[in-house]
Parts: C-alpha cells; structure tokens; sequence
C-alpha cells in the first residue's frame, strides 16, 4: 500500500530540503564523533546531551519533588537542618535510601547540604511550600503521570473518557446532574487551591474599573469573584456553575465577606444561555477544557449575554503557536489530551475564535508568570 503523500519518504531526501541535510549530518553517529574534537562544536554536542539527558530524567526529578512533599521532607526542614539518619528515623525509610532522596533534592536544588552532611531547606524548596495549591497539584500529577505512561495511546485517543484525569474531572462530559457531590467537593477544592494565583495575575494584568458587573461562567468555588470583589468595592458580581458547586461558592464568598454582593446561577453553560446583566464576563481556565464547538457555542452566548461595549476576559494557560513554549505546548496540552476534552489554544487561535462570536478589539496585556496563565480580553462592538 502507497504512503499517505503528507508522510515524507525518508529513503529520498527532498530537494532544497536543507534543514532535513542538517538534521540528518548532525543524527550521524560518526559526525558526532568527529564534531566531538573541536571546541566550539564539541560544546554544542556537551550542551546538546546535557538538555536531552534532563528531558530524559525529567519524570524522576518529579517523581523525587512527589516523594519530598508526600514524606514532608521540605516541611520538616522548614525548622532548621537535619541529618538523613534523624529524617529517616521518622519515616520507617532505611537510611541509606533517605540519603538517596536528600542528596537528589540537593540536585535539584530544593535542599542544600551542609558541611557536616546535614540538608536544609534551599529557597527554590521553601519557594514551593509558598506557593498556594503547589504541593496539592505535585500530589495530583499522579493521576496525570499514570495516564502519561502510553502516551501514544493519549495520542491515538484510546480508551478516552477513561482516564485517570478523566475520572478526576468529570464535569467536562455531561450534564451537571452526572456529578457526585463529593467529587464535585473534590475537583472545586483543588480548583480554589490552584486558582489563587490565577486570579492574582489575572487581576494584576486587566482592570475591572468602570465596570459594574463581573460575571464569572464556571467560576468553581468563587475565588476570581472574590479577589476581584476585594480589590474592586464598587463592584458586583455573578458566578454561574454546576449546582453541586454552588454551596462550596456560597461559603467562601461569605467567609470572604462579598456574599451579598454575588448572584448564584446554578446550572451548565452547555445546556441553557447564559444570564445576562454583566458588563464584563471571566472565563478563567474554562475554555481549555472543551472542544472548539463548546468554545464556539459558550463565545456566542457570552456574546448575546453581554450589552454593546461590554468586556469579556479570557485567562488560561495557552500554547506558543508559532514561537513554541514549554507550559502551553508540554505540559497543559497533554493534560488537556489525557483528560479527553479539550486543548490548549494559541492567543491567535482564540482570537479567531473569538471574532467569529463577534467580538473585537482584542489585546493581550502582560502576564507575571507566563506558565501560571495568560490573559487575553475582548469587547463586543459598541
């Protein structure tokens, strides 16, 4: 059987095909040797094995972050140093194997051993425990991890819809009404957790002034509505989400002192139009979790639910499109894969999608930190 024409016949380069010549001399075992000899390319060849073989142990280097957090190694050194023989002790590890770990976060640099052969807590490890949510997600990325293991078979899209990420994140598929109460607890209260610094940044780089009301569609357990409700006093809000959510949203909006403030609307975006009212409209990590038909469908009713001048506001982690990048394209993008629904989206890529509902005026301020979130807002003609 012919090949598919798409597919390149690696028996016959193609003509003017130089960057393939180029990726062909420097994959030859022998040019590695003989580049190896000179300085300046025997470097690039140093440099080159080095990053490969990071790539190559980059699921250990995880799996040892997993294995700190989940014996509470950074915790316990949060009180000062303390010796392999002391920590192992605690944890029924041999000492020899806590060595082991101490010394592979040492490499790591999330510990820094002493003189005496002690380990302390290095900033980059004490950076970690300050970051809200971050060991939450590192004990999470188990159930990602499992399902990496064939990522052929994420690729492929086999046994989709039964994934671990899949049986973790439910509301993705159905109707809200297929959502258990205790998972919807579940996924909302690692939501919240990894949330606090989205809505950090995503406050930090739009502004909410001359707006008189925010309504957050899939706003989980109410975390964007209440930061924006504390730095913004003059505004109110409304969150729609699946009713199992909503009493996890109640709660902290009351503890948060906003609940007055807020309009509750229990249901699903896929099933009814959205409630109108809003001036603005947050989608805050929401539309990376759907295919393009529910983004085209949730963009048109954001855009029929908000008044002429009104602003919609997207924050999502996205991929590079033509510039690559390590968050978007790597990580967020198999996750998306591994769940069974979704993608992660170029900023042109939802800017396309986002003038086909009708909106322009599209801009996409600065971010802090790139690989927690990027914003990307919007208005509907005035």
């Amino acid at each position: 059987m012919a090949a598919p024409s798409d597919v390149p016949d690696r028996r016959r380069p193609a003509k003017g095909n130089w960057r393939g010549a180029f990726a062909r001399l420097v994959a030859n075992p022998t040019f590695q040797r003989f580049a190896a000899k000179f300085p300046f390319a025997g470097a690039l060849a140093q440099r080159d094995g080095t990053e490969i073989f990071d790539i190559l142990q980059g699921f250990v280097a995880s799996q040892v972050l997993l294995a700190l957090i989940e014996l509470e190694v950074l915790q316990d050194l949060l009180h000062g140093p303390a010796s392999a023989e002391a920590l192992s002790r605690r944890r029924r590890i041999p000492e020899d194997r806590m060595e082991a770990l101490l010394q592979a976060g040492a490499a790591l640099r999330l510990l820094k051993r002493g003189r005496k052969g002690d380990f302390a807590l290095a900033r980059r490890g004490a950076a970690i425990l300050g970051v809200p949510g971050l060991t939450d997600m590192i004990r999470h990325n188990t159930a990602f991890y499992k399902d990496m293991t064939d990522p052929v078979s994420i690729l492929r899209g086999e046994g989709e819809g039964d994934t671990h990420l899949a049986r973790f994140w439910p509301y993705v598929f159905g109707q809200s009404s297929d959502v258990p109460r205790d998972e919807a607890e579940r996924y909302s209260d690692l939501m919240a957790k990894s949330q606090v610094l989205v809505a950090e940044d995503t406050l930090r780089a739009v502004s909410l002034r001359g707006g008189t009301t925010l309504m957050d569609v899939g706003g989980g357990s109410g975390v964007f509505v209440s930061a924006a409700l504390r730095r913004h006093r003059h505004l109110r809000a409304s969150l729609v989400d699946l009713p199992e959510v909503l009493p996890t949203a109640e709660s902290r909006l009351a503890q948060a002192g906003v609940l007055e403030r807020v309009s509750l609307h229990p249901g699903s975006f896929r099933e009814a139009p959205l409630p109108k009212g809003a001036d603005i409209i947050s989608l805050i990590r929401v539309l990376y979790d759907h295919d393009d038909a529910t983004v085209r469908d949730l963009l048109a009713k954001a855009y029929d639910a908000l008044p002429r001048g009104g602003r919609l506001i997207i924050s999502e982690p996205m991929a590079g499109g033509g510039r690559p990048e390590r968050a978007g394209d790597i990580y967020f993008a198999f996750y998306t894969m591994a769940m069974g629904t979704g993608r992660t989206r170029s900023p042109d890529r939802i800017a396309t999608l986002c003038d086909e509902a009708g909106f322009d005026r599209g801009a996409a301020p600065s971010v802090r930190r790139p690989y927690v979130t990027r914003v990307l807002t919007f208005a509907k003609p005035a």
